[in-house]
């Protein structure tokens, strides 16, 4: 499994294709407030996310909150900021992906407390960054891939041709 933790997210579709994303990758997905949206049981429902009952979710009042919770997680920070790209990563069962706001990033304190952790994702220089949902997307299937995709099906309906 991974667990995927976005710091503060700003906007409801970007989180609505994470959570999707878990979904099917059976990844859990850690929410840090402020949140820039709802996601109480109606608002889930009037968005038509059907999927979200599927979703192992955990909410956080603030990343001190989260560490408390978790004091010593496996943990990968992922900014454009960072000196290595993810392929120098080894990522294992259960690590943590963090991700930041979709305006400002992981806060510059965070990131400077974790140097060795911080990953990005290799882009042409004058790219600002991608969307948040295709970087969980990449890092999630990146990290399930050195794991072997567990639990996750490895055939398709073409498979015996």
């Amino acid at each position: 499994m991974v667990n995927i933790v976005l710091v503060e997210p700003e906007i409801p579709q970007n989180t609505g294709n994470i959570a999707r994303t878990c979904a099917a990758t059976r990844s859990a997905l850690h929410l840090i407030r402020p949140l820039g949206f709802d996601i109480s049981e109606r608002a889930v429902r009037r968005a038509g996310l059907d999927y979200w009952p599927m979703v192992d979710l955990h909410v956080y009042d603030s990343l001190d909150d989260f560490f408390a919770r978790h004091p010593d997680p496996d943990l990968w920070l992922a900014t454009t900021k960072a000196p290595r790209d993810y392929t120098a990563a080894a990522f294992r069962e259960g690590c943590f992906l963090f991700f930041g706001r979709e305006t400002a990033g992981l806060p510059a304190a965070f990131r400077l407390a974790h140097p060795q952790r911080c990953i990005r994702i290799p882009m042409r220089p004058d790219a600002r960054s991608l969307n948040l949902a295709n970087s969980v997307a990449v890092l999630t299937y990146e990290a399930l891939r050195q794991q072997g995709f567990p639990g996750l099906s490895g055939t398709g309906e073409m498979a015996g041709l």
